[in-house]
């Protein structure tokens, strides 16, 4: 099965962990690395690494920078979002089954004008579709609402219109019920004395679990108190750092990030570009293992896991007032 992968910042860690388990993923499957072969070389010089004879390297036609470690550069920048573009093409136009990327910096994307603030946010204007950000491990999975927008940003966003949309498209991948959807506000606003966001949280739960039949989602939850001993196997958080704190405090070796209602399979890591240890051969590999075996199992049970009956969404007959 092949496998398109984009390289990432080359200034981070995405190169070494490209060239450090190749051995190990060819064995599952035929990685095709978006990156130019002689840039390899580069960093596999600096690393003191055995670049290994059975790569496949497609070039993403872009200007070759430089690699200045643990550097931001426009030029490195620009050269990740042309190797991602040039996987996302492959796996388009089904020469891959799925995509796997390795980490961007959110700042060298900014720098070369790049549009984005990260790959999903590309993902939706591309596609026009509202993709959705998923990441966990076997043991815990944790869906954001909103992700790669500033907090102060997040309140308005909750609505009960926004949100029931959100948990429709999500409620076909959640495998094992209930699903916790996270208060935004401490205490989950005791009943209004902290904030009334969790109201319209409320309506929107009420509204899903009615148009589906049954109780999918529950909450919302007070978010200090809702991972601690035996947790969910899902959760959605109102934002980033509200969901991934407890994720990667309890699952962060082995975490890794996917994204949901697209057209293609896109499974990525779930860590950054660790510019502190950058070509200092410390990268830890394990959530790019288990972002490709997840890549690999999408596309072989990809009519099991991609929901064909597209849902509407209704008015609902009940609504939650303000206690």
């Amino acid at each position: 099965m092949k496998i398109a992968i984009s390289v990432g910042d080359i200034n981070g860690i995405g190169l070494e962990i490209l060239l450090r388990s190749h051995t190990k993923i060819s064995k599952i499957c035929t990685p095709l690395y978006c990156v130019d072969k002689p840039l390899l070389k580069k960093a596999a010089k600096i690393l003191d690494i055995k670049i290994p004879k059975d790569l496949i390297c497609i070039s993403p036609n872009a200007k070759i920078p430089e690699i200045i470690p643990a550097t931001l550069t426009k030029e490195s920048g620009a050269y990740s979002y042309a190797s991602f573009l040039c996987a996302l093409n492959l796996t388009q136009n089904k020469k891959t089954k799925a995509l796997t990327t390795l980490p961007i910096h959110k700042k060298a994307w900014q720098l070369a004008n790049i549009p984005y603030a990260g790959h999903t946010e590309a993902f939706r204007d591309l596609f026009k579709q509202d993709a959705i950000m998923i990441l966990g491990s076997p043991k815990l999975y944790v869906a954001l609402f909103t992700d790669h927008i500033p907090l102060k940003e997040v309140p308005n966003k909750i609505t009960k219109e926004s949100l029931t949309r959100f948990l429709l498209k999500l409620a076909p991948h959640i495998t094992k019920t209930p699903c916790g959807v996270l208060g935004l506000n401490p205490h989950a606003g005791d009943l209004g004395v902290l904030g009334n966001e969790e109201n319209e949280i409320k309506q929107a739960i009420c509204c899903v679990n009615e148009q589906l039949g049954k109780e999918i989602f529950i909450g919302p939850l007070v978010p200090d108190t809702a991972f601690i001993g035996k947790h969910l196997k899902y959760y959605v958080a109102m934002y980033h750092d509200q969901g991934l704190i407890p994720l990667k405090t309890l699952y962060f070796k082995e975490s890794i990030n996917f994204t949901l209602n697209l057209p293609i399979i896109r499974t990525s890591v779930d860590h950054g570009t660790a510019f502190d240890i950058a070509y200092c051969n410390k990268a830890n590999l394990q959530s790019y293992f288990n972002a490709i075996k997840e890549a690999i199992f999408r596309a072989k049970n990809l009519k099991k896991i991609v929901p064909s009956k597209k849902r509407c969404i209704k008015n609902c007959s009940k609504t939650l007032h303000s206690p």
